[in-house]
């Protein structure tokens, strides 16, 4: 009993010595930034967000949904405001300082611009915290058919992931993802705001088909600039690498499975909660122009109502 105790006890020391040392490599100009420092935060936030996925639903399961329409609205319109600030900010910026595309290495320097490029980094790492209210919304207005698998690892790995990003790689390459992916969520929080006005004014916002797309090319061509950069050994963290690689893998697989049953297994349907179920949306079926919602259990086509 001894020895497993002293085993358990040395295990846990050279882990700890690890992190330690793996915390000396971190970037020095986030140091001090809101929730940086320590893990403890983002942790504590995700597990927190994880329970409330767990208790949500069995606490909302003899209560009428909340309609919401009235946060909806500035929510989404909100998030899309502050994407567009983040794409911009790192758009300006890189562009500013000649970033490839390609390969850029992370290194730690203080120019105005390459800070603009972290602060917006931080800003889009917050962001992910922020879209833990995606989920809560789709629990209080008892959407759990949507509350699938790839939702809920979407963002609670966004968020942790994002974190490292932002402690140990706050910009170099870092910032090609969080500006395209920006620039999508523009659209997508502009279609979910939107979209709660329903029927009369969704038929109008034409872009919708195209979101789930835009997601897929964005991971695959990740993906491909994962591979690349373990090709021509480009000077960034290995295991970041190895990290984006397998992380766009899964997306590719989760999210394709998705698009096939969404608009090739179900024809016409139309998700309002685009990126897979990512938003707060309705599902809505299209027959003969006339709109009607199923995603409730209301499959009367002359039904009108939405919520």
């Amino acid at each position: 009993m001894a020895l497993v105790i002293n085993s358990t006890q040395t295990l846990v020391s050279k882990a700890y010595d690890y992190y330690l040392w793996t915390l000396s490599l971190s970037d020095q100009r986030t140091r001090g930034w809101p929730m940086v420092d320590s893990p403890a935060p983002t942790l504590l936030y995700t597990l927190v967000y994880l329970f409330i996925v767990w208790i949500g639903p069995k606490l909302m399961a003899k209560r009428k949904p909340f309609r919401l329409t009235w946060l909806l609205i500035p929510y989404n319109l909100s998030m899309a405001v502050l994407n567009a600030y983040i794409a911009v900010q790192l758009l300006t910026a890189s562009t500013r300082l000649r970033y490839s595309y390609i390969c850029e290495p992370c290194r730690e320097k203080y120019h105005p611009d390459e800070l603009q490029i972290a602060n917006a980094v931080w800003w889009y790492y917050f962001s992910k915290l922020l879209e833990f209210c995606d989920t809560f919304f789709f629990i209080l207005r008892k959407k759990d058919s949507q509350l699938t698998f790839l939702h809920v690892y979407h963002h609670s790995t966004m968020f942790a992931l994002w974190w490292i990003g932002i402690k140990w790689v706050p910009s170099g390459s870092t910032f090609l993802p969080a500006m395209v992916n920006s620039g999508i969520h523009v659209l997508m929080y502009s279609y979910y705001g939107l979209s709660v006005f329903g029927p009369k004014v969704t038929r109008y916002l034409w872009w919708k088909k195209y979101l789930t797309i835009l997601q897929l090319i964005q991971f695959t061509c990740a993906l491909i600039l994962g591979v690349n950069g373990l090709r021509t050994g480009c000077d960034f963290p290995l295991w970041m690498h190895y990290t984006l690689i397998i992380y766009m893998m899964s997306f590719i697989v989760l999210f394709g499975n998705f698009y096939v049953k969404a608009y090739i297994e179900k024809g016409n349907q139309v998700f309002f909660g685009m990126d897979v179920g990512c938003g707060q949306g309705n599902t809505y079926v299209e027959k003969s122009k006339i709109i009607t919602q199923s995603h409730n259990g209301v499959h009367n086509e002359s039904e009108k109502k939405f919520t």
